[in-house]
């Protein structure tokens, strides 16, 4: 079977991207791997990462794709590409099976089991909890945060360029080119929360439920990792993948007591050290930050990005010096400290078609 692998970032993380890409590269020399870039075409540094091709915001077909960006996030924007990337790579003649992995993932073993399972399913989803929580706490920390934020992780997908797949990737890449939000209130939480409808939509779907899958620390409590840094095993078996997720921020600190589990966020840590460039998307042309309430106006406003067509533009005539003069007129609520946050949250769950037709 002729896999692609991806995954999507910006510059920042080209570290983990690469570390990522090495992990694949031991155990599958013969996927192709692929970097979905999150960034400003000119970003530095990506021939250190291993990818076999790095895919930009101008080569996906995403309609105005400047205005797109605009009005997302970094999260928001690494996470709604991916639509975009699947049905690309599965469209390609040399593509089987495209499979997902986030940045923050290392691969230990040859996942010969992902890959069988695509022989009988079409789209494969790993979900945040395989066993039910015993206790009050448990439900509270794990189940209710996994109901605000999708039954599925989506930092493991995979698809067949065959049957319903293509079907899928359509279907995901419109939800999130229209609405990949980081809006838990208005629960919407990035990419996720759509697959919350796969098995509903779609029936050659596949929940894999094995625990060396997509260990992290929202389920590594009742798995047990053990052996050495370089080959682990969970529950006896040899560990597939693990997702380091929130490792610089402290999500592993509670399984410290664990050694497997510390020595190998401590290995990770070490490989991926270092601190990429800014965002690309993050200021002006001028170098001034774009707040999140500009983003949230701009992608309501369909006006405003007829009218911008380069909301990252500086100067006389752009997006930026129309914030300054008129919106302070349109939104005052934005510009009075008694009523911004309050603002700011609608503005955030505004829910609009947004954006041209794909």
């Amino acid at each position: 079977m002729r896999v692609h692998l991806f995954t999507s970032a910006a510059a920042n993380y080209q570290q983990k991207v690469r570390a990522l890409f090495a992990s694949v590269r031991r155990v599958r020399p013969d996927w192709r791997l692929h970097l979905v870039l999150a960034d400003s075409p000119g970003a530095a540094g990506l021939e250190a990462t291993g990818a076999d091709e790095v895919h930009h915001l101008a080569d996906l077909g995403v309609p105005a794709w400047r205005s797109w960006a605009f009005c997302h996030s970094l999260v928001e924007l690494a996470t709604a590409v991916k639509g975009f990337a699947l049905a690309r790579l599965l469209a390609r003649p040399d593509c089987d099976a495209a499979v997902y992995l986030d940045p923050d993932i290392l691969v230990f073993s040859d996942l010969r089991d992902v890959v069988e399972a695509l022989q009988g399913a079409d789209i494969l989803l790993t979900p945040h909890q395989t066993q039910p929580e015993a206790t009050a706490a448990g439900i509270i920390a794990r189940e209710v945060c996994t109901a605000q934020h999708g039954i599925y992780n989506l930092g493991f997908l995979a698809v067949a360029a065959r049957g319903q797949g293509p079907d899928f990737a359509a279907w995901w890449r419109e939800r999130l080119y229209r609405f990949c939000r980081e809006d838990v209130p208005s629960g919407l939480y990035t990419d996720q929360r759509w697959m919350d409808f796969v098995p509903a939509y779609f029936d050659r779907v596949r929940v894999l439920r094995g625990a060396h899958l997509n260990v992290a620390p929202w389920n590594l409590g009742p798995r047990r990792l053990a052996g050495w840094v370089g080959a682990p095993t969970v529950d006896g078996e040899p560990l597939g993948f693990f997702h380091f997720s929130g490792a610089d921020q402290g999500a592993f600190d509670p399984f410290r007591d664990e050694p497997v589990v510390a020595d190998m966020v401590d290995a990770y840590r070490r490989e991926t050290a270092g601190v990429g460039p800014a965002w690309g998307f993050g200021a002006f042309a001028d170098g001034e930050t774009i707040l999140a309430e500009q983003r949230f106006v701009f992608r309501l406003r369909r006006d405003l990005q007829a009218a911008f067509p380069d909301p990252f533009a500086s100067g006389p005539a752009t997006f930026q010096s129309w914030w300054r003069d008129q919106a302070p007129v349109e939104f005052p609520a934005l510009f009075e400290p008694a009523g911004r946050a309050t603002e700011i949250a609608r503005l955030r769950s505004a829910l609009t078609t947004g954006y041209p037709d794909l």
